[in-house]
């Protein structure tokens, strides 16, 4: 299944594939069947992704979200202020995490090789259990440039690495959450257009927030670049988003987003609409790929889509939003 999940080329093919996994996660995964069953939906003849049940995101913070006879072989946490309960994602095997993000990566940026991988990730380096960690980890490993690597606070060799990567003319990622990448700025300047700058994660309360095209020109203006990325991520996926600039995200071919009404949520609102924002997320095989956030946007015709904040007294979470 695997393999089939990660080759799909077609809107056929995911559909297919999604009412595949959807019979599967009913049956042998306890928590989304008994969800299935609550609702009433047991026995509804499904034909078409659009019809299928989404799990609401809140379940990953209480309940074990993993399909029967299954172990985690590694469990990944969000994060969050002290006595805020956290979501854990039991993953069953990490292979389809990494078979995810690698592909994903590949297919957005091209070759991790032919690149340097700059990490500015204070909060998620700062504690344990973080996807994100993760994934950088493996890209910082797999980057055959000897400055891939964390800086943490210290922003000064992250200027002079910058520098020095812009000289010899190497392809260079930075990768920061949205607060850390603010404080460098407020210390450094640099203009390096080449430079692929891009933002995730969001403030962690370390700043006031900010509408996106603010945030975007303060980090464009001190970095010297014309366009801002940002990654949408967050601990119950084992995909994510990419945007290339102005907040457009897509998504690979395994994963898809759809907007819900938010007074009516069994019901999809049309393209174009602000909605809540559901996921499927085919990599989640042994968990839920069909899940129900609590972020709000808007989706476009292509099936890309803009992130516009989040629900009302949401916890503030690992994802790249910014209020709008």
């Amino acid at each position: 299944m695997q393999e089939r999940i990660f080759s799909i080329d077609n809107e056929a093919t995911f559909n297919e594939v999604c009412l595949a996994v959807y019979h599967y996660q009913k049956v042998n995964c306890p928590v989304y069947g008994k969800y299935i069953d609550l609702l009433g939906k047991t026995e509804t003849a499904i034909d078409h992704y659009t019809q299928i049940p989404f799990l609401p995101i809140d379940f990953f913070k209480t309940q074990q979200v993993l399909a029967e006879r299954h172990q985690a072989e590694i469990t990944f946490t969000s994060s969050g202020t002290t006595g805020m309960v956290t979501s854990q994602h039991h993953v069953a095997e990490i292979s389809w995490y990494e078979k995810s993000f690698r592909t994903c990566f590949q297919q957005f940026y091209g070759n991790i090789e032919d690149m340097a991988v700059l990490a500015l990730l204070p909060s998620y380096l700062e504690r344990s259990g973080s996807s994100l960690i993760y994934m950088v980890d493996d890209l910082i490993a797999r980057s055959q440039q000897p400055s891939s690597g964390y800086f943490l606070y210290n922003h000064e060799d992250l200027f002079n690495a910058l520098h020095e990567l812009q000289r010899k003319g190497i392809k260079t990622l930075l990768i920061g959450v949205t607060y850390a990448l603010l404080d460098f700025c407020e210390q450094y300047q640099i203009d390096f257009p080449d430079l692929m700058v891009m933002e995730t994660g969001g403030m962690k309360g370390k700043r006031k927030e900010m509408i996106r095209e603010e945030l975007h020109q303060i980090l464009a203006t001190g970095f010297g670049v014309e366009k801002i990325h940002s990654e949408y991520g967050m601990t119950e996926l084992l995909s994510q988003g990419y945007s290339f600039g102005n907040g457009i995200f897509q998504t690979p071919s395994w994963m898809k987003v759809l907007m819900r009404d938010t007074n009516d949520p069994l019901s999809l609102v049309e393209n174009g609409k602000t909605g809540a924002i559901n996921v499927i997320d085919l990599a989640n095989y042994y968990s839920c790929a069909f899940i129900a956030t609590q972020d709000l946007g808007k989706l476009h015709t292509d099936g890309s889509f803009e992130i516009l904040g989040r629900f009302d007294n949401s916890d503030i979470r690992g994802c790249n939003l910014l209020v709008q």
